[in-house]
């Protein structure tokens, strides 16, 4: 590379660019336009050039070397995890499921117990017949730090099968902060000693491991990915210190440790997210005086989002797992699992779980993804955001551990007020649709009408979702107050669900008027404004007249009439509509006209723009329509 290619083109310096880009601008302002003020408390320029990555002391390592910024592994391989219910303990039909999973692409399999049974010898061999364990990963969830006897049954099980230990990778997800998380109180009064001796049963075996972080939830709860990182690593160190102070090696503890992340739709921060985790993970085992380097390597659990799933429209859940999928892959994860289209509001069907490990089967067979081992490295936009997010996590991290750790701050309430905090200001850019959830606050399926299988209790925030339920176990509930996971658009998807239950069938008609150009785009606006809500839309092209409009619109029955025109048009035209509507229907004007002070004085008290809150204005109209909240 000494050899310096295309020299008839002389380097350009940051400067002449940022002169260009401010020229261009025209006086607007650089950071309003074109600087991203992340969630997370950090902001992300348009752009970054090699200058941005002078300091970053990770920037050159390979994989596999310390600090693990690019993977723990020499290649991108990754496991096709999916899930097997196992609760009702058939545990024969549970390994039909499992076996006839393996055939159809899966590459490792998650089995969802009742962590309050003991699950014999002789069930397990039932469970995994036919399941090469040396070839094959298995985890269980569900576990419960009270009846550590399937775990012991398990080795038993390995024990009796004569494997090499080393071939043999299983995860057991005791979690004793996965339980506060989940129900406000610890599962067991001496949940570490418990989970101590998880670590002693299966240390025999280097690659079973024992100890879930489940950062998930966070995702799960609206969190920030900084967040999400940040809680990650508290816990994870929680663990290290609580159980060295029982009298266990560092390095014993970090082999049994396990993490589980959720992956959002934010697809670089995404990337970024976990090549930081590994590396601060890597930094915290170290800190705490590892002897071994194998045993500062995360290993990672990821699934794709159910925070960002909707039940209307759900096919677009295909796309968000798509490309949440790929920022789990590049970014180079250990195991992977594609929530299906439809898992929000009912039990996945056999086609939908086909799509979930299709999606990733692409990546593999047509992307190639597993065949280049960090692609993003070098980027100056990740390495940068990398750095970024490991630096705002790294601070959070050590305040919490700086207040007591995490299992403190939980008890103390700031965990869930920091994660509330972030999961409003969310709601609310959904609300005012500064944040856009496509077929729920923008852009819905005009002609969809809710199915039996959605019913008030998906919809609701009240009720745990799927992936948000408590432990198998018996836990007591309730010293502090528990995370709550919920979906994003639930909010939007009760708004429309009262409209689809209310036997109503409420109609807006669009009185399209003057101006060609603003009367159409004014239109569509106001269709999918009011179509958010599941009220029909009937659209029109443009109306020679207010009269010949007017005329339409009482004939066709709606409720809502939306006046839509210029500006200019507005000051002669909406109290021509008002007069000639009269109290047959809710007249509405679309934008924020200059003249408006006028109208509302005139007794036009009705506007939609891109200012308004969406969800507040709907359940407002909703009201006037007679259609009662779930």
């Amino acid at each position: 590379m000494a050899e310096k290619l295309f020299t008839e083109f002389p380097p350009v310096p940051t400067s002449q660019w940022e002169e260009v880009i401010v020229k261009d601008l025209k006086g607007a302002d650089y950071d309003k336009k074109l600087v991203w003020k992340t969630p997370d408390g950090f902001s992300i320029r348009p752009y970054y050039r090699a200058e941005d990555m002078e300091g970053l002391k990770y920037v050159g390592k390979k994989p596999g070397e310390f600090p693990f910024v690019r993977g723990t592994k020499s290649d991108n391989n990754w496991f096709i995890n999916e899930g097997v219910c196992c609760c009702a303990n058939d545990f024969a039909a549970a390994n039909a499921s499992a076996t006839l999973r393996l055939t159809k692409g899966v590459e490792s399999l998650t089995f969802y117990i009742d962590g309050d049974r003991e699950i014999t010898v002789a069930e397990f061999a039932t469970l995994l017949n036919g399941i090469s364990l040396d070839k094959t990963p298995v985890s269980f969830a569900g576990c419960c730090l009270k009846n550590l006897a399937p775990l012991r049954n398990f080795i038993a099980y390995l024990d009796s099968l004569g494997l090499e230990k080393e071939s043999v990778r299983a995860y057991f997800d005791f979690s004793p902060v996965s339980y506060l998380n989940r129900t406000g109180k610890l599962c067991c009064d001496k949940s570490f000693e418990a989970l101590a001796e998880t670590v002693k049963i299966a240390l025999p075996y280097k690659h079973v491991r024992t100890i879930a972080v489940d950062a998930y939830i966070y995702n799960s709860c609206g969190a920030t990915s900084t967040q999400e990182l940040a809680f990650a690593l508290s816990v994870g160190s929680e663990y290290l210190s609580r159980l060295s102070d029982l009298g266990l090696k560092i390095s014993d503890i970090a082999r049994k440790i396990f993490f589980c992340f959720g992956i959002g739709s934010s697809y670089f921060m995404e990337i970024s997210k976990i090549r930081a985790a590994r590396m601060l993970w890597a930094n915290v085992v170290e800190q705490y005086g590892c002897e071994s380097k194998c045993a500062e390597k995360m290993i990672i659990f990821a699934t794709t989002s159910e925070y960002n799933q909707t039940v209307y429209d759900s096919y677009v859940n295909m796309l968000r797992g798509t490309t949440e999928a790929m920022s789990a892959a590049i970014a180079g994860v250990d195991f992977l699992e594609v929530v299906p289209f439809d898992f929000s509001y009912r039990v996945p069907s056999d086609f939908s779980n086909r799509i979930s490990r299709n999606v990733q089967n692409l990546l593999k067979e047509e992307a190639r993804f597993n065949k280049v081992v960090d692609p993003a490295a070098g980027s100056y936009y990740v390495e940068t955001i990398t750095s970024k997010i490991a630096e705002a996590a790294w601070n959070l991290f050590r305040s919490i551990e700086n207040e007591g750790g995490y299992i403190e701050q939980f008890k103390a309430g700031a965990i869930q007020s920091a994660i509330k905090e972030v999961s409003d200001k969310k709601d609310k850019n959904l609300a005012t649709r500064r944040d856009i959830l496509l077929g729920t606050n923008q852009y819905p399926n005009f002609l969809e009408k809710a199915s039996d299988e959605i019913t008030k209790e998906i919809v609701s925030r009240e009720i745990p979702t799927l992936m948000g339920q408590p432990c198998g176990c018996t836990c007591a509930q309730g010293d502090v107050e528990p995370l709550r996971p919920y979906r994003a658009a639930q909010a939007f998807e009760a708004l429309r669900l009262a409209t689809d239950r209310s036997g109503k069938e409420p109609k807006a008609f669009m009185l399209t008027f003057g101006n060609l150009a603003m009367c159409r785009a004014r239109a569509q606006f106001s269709s999918n404004f009011f179509a958010v809500a599941g009220i029909r839309i009937i659209d029109n092209n443009r109306f020679a007249s207010v009269e010949e409009g007017v005329k339409a619109a009482l004939e066709s029955g709606a409720e809502i009439v939306v006046a839509c025109s210029s500006d200019d048009e507005y000051a002669e035209g909406a109290p021509r509509i008002a007069e000639l509507i009269g109290d047959k229907a809710i007249v509405v004007v679309a934008g924020e006209p200059a003249c408006k002070d006028t109208l509302i004085a005139g007794g036009i008290s009705n506007f939609i723009s891109v200012k308004s809150n969406v969800l507040e204005t709907l359940r407002g109209y909703q009201e006037k329509l007679g259609i009662k909240p779930l």
